[in-house]
């Protein structure tokens, strides 16, 4: 599939030349495309092609909000609207489940693939039992300042498709269910021409969009990069991507500090929009971060530096950016320092980042695969999920107890277990 910079321009130059493939595309424009750039478009999107003239010209009008007048008003007073913040989360949740004890395992060698493929298993058996009916993950919203703060469950579509990036590369008919599941969700949630928010009470933002984005890469907005003009016009003079995605009369709904461009949320935007010119001075800052060692501390929104460098590592897995290829040394090993005497990368969500990573800049059969394999078996709960960890949010008291909001479940950790072990199975069956 092409990025969506070239799609559109591409079937208009196609058909300026090819009048045949013209008369294909007016007459039956979704199996015309679909044969052509090599896509499924979703069955419950119709696809017009309209023709104009030099007497007739088409106005397209962009489709009436979601949200009504009334929600719009409240979503600009931001974080001052408790009540629309609470529309945005559901029951309480319940109190953290602490991690089991790592148990010893009879696992061997010889038997450690077809142990870990019964843990998968029961992973997505667990996974599958936790979406709602609409296909949405649940993370838990909680605040490590104060733990006398009510956690509660969310859903924001960012959470699903982070989730469901995590499982697409899984064969497993399990996996790909709730995949299906997650695309219908997030493609219910979208806000034209492809954009999406993480609570109802702020401004849409880019790292929702752009992983969303790459999640229904089939759906026609974004298919023809409908978001990309905006995306692009959200980068500061050196060329990063900042977060949100602030209207000309959008109040001031989200603090000064947290505007600025993120690295994570730089990593993404690339991962979306691909190795193109307007990606090359993210492409460079986060070049520069790496080699010059910078990454710890570098994000506002994720915990460590392991979700720093995953980020980074799947955006040159997915679009290989010119950038940030000479990257993949400097990368793994900034990875493989972390690694302690047991072989893991710290608590289980960090060693399924770490060794997530550690395969997409190639790297992986520098760990012990059936060792590593092992641990994941060892630190699952009977109920095929693993613990509840960090996942991502504020990290500094610098702003106050309030802001300081973390953002994690155990489905969430779990999603990221098995995109680990299905990687590591196929290490170790090599090795």
């Amino acid at each position: 599939m092409k990025d969506p910079f070239d799609l559109a321009a591409a079937l208009q130059k196609r058909a300026g030349k090819d009048s045949d493939f013209r008369e294909r595309l007016l007459a039956n424009p979704r199996e015309t495309i679909e044969r052509e750039f090599g896509v499924i478009l979703p069955e419950d999107q119709e696809l017009h092609v309209h023709e104009e003239t030099y007497t007739a010209t088409h106005v397209v009008l962009a489709p009436r909000s979601k949200l009504s007048e009334s929600e719009r008003a409240q979503a600009k007073a931001g974080a001052t609207s408790l009540e629309f913040l609470k529309k945005t989360m559901y029951d309480p949740a319940p109190p953290i489940r602490p991690p089991p004890p790592e148990r010893a395992s009879a696992v061997t060698a010889e038997t450690v693939v077809e142990a870990a493929r019964e843990s998968i298993g029961r992973g997505l058996d667990f996974l599958a039992s936790t979406l709602d009916e609409n296909g949405a993950w649940h993370c838990i919203r909680f605040n490590m300042a104060d733990p006398d703060i009510p956690r509660h469950f969310e859903r924001p579509p960012f959470v699903s498709a982070l989730c469901a990036l995590a499982l697409e590369g899984s064969n497993d008919t399990r996996a790909q269910a709730i995949c299906a599941a997650t695309r219908a969700y997030i493609a219910d949630t979208i806000e034209y021409p492809g954009f999406w928010r993480y609570y109802l009470h702020l401004p849409q933002d880019l790292d929702s969009s752009t992983l969303c984005s790459i999640v229904i890469g089939n759906h026609p907005w974004i298919l023809f990069g409908r978001n990309v003009v905006r995306m692009l016009a959200n980068r500061d003079d050196d060329g990063r991507f900042r977060t949100w995605l602030l209207d000309e009369d959008e109040p001031d709904v989200v603090a000064p500090f947290r505007i600025e461009a993120d690295p994570v949320v730089n990593a993404n935007a690339i991962a979306y929009l691909g190795d193109h010119p307007a990606t090359k001075g993210a492409q460079a800052w986060l070049a520069a971060l790496v080699e010059d060692g910078r990454l710890e501390g570098s994000s506002k929104w994720y915990p460590d530096t392991v979700a720093i460098q995953y980020a980074i590592a799947r955006a040159m897995a997915r679009v290989q950016p010119a950038g940030l290829d000479q990257l993949r040394p400097v990368l793994a090993d900034g990875i493989l320092a972390r690694r302690d005497d047991d072989g893991g990368f710290g608590n289980i969500l960090q060693t399924a980042l770490a060794t997530s990573a550690l395969d997409d800049v190639g790297a992986l059969h520098r760990v012990d695969a059936k060792q590593t394999l092992t641990r994941f078996i060892g630190s699952q709960r009977e109920d095929g999920s693993w613990p509840e960890l960090l996942a991502f949010g504020d990290q500094s008291l610098k702003w106050g107890k309030f802001g300081q909001i973390g953002h994690g479940s155990e489905a969430v950790t779990s999603a990221f277990c098995v995109e680990a072990m299905e990687r590591l199975v196929e290490v170790a069956r090599r090795g």
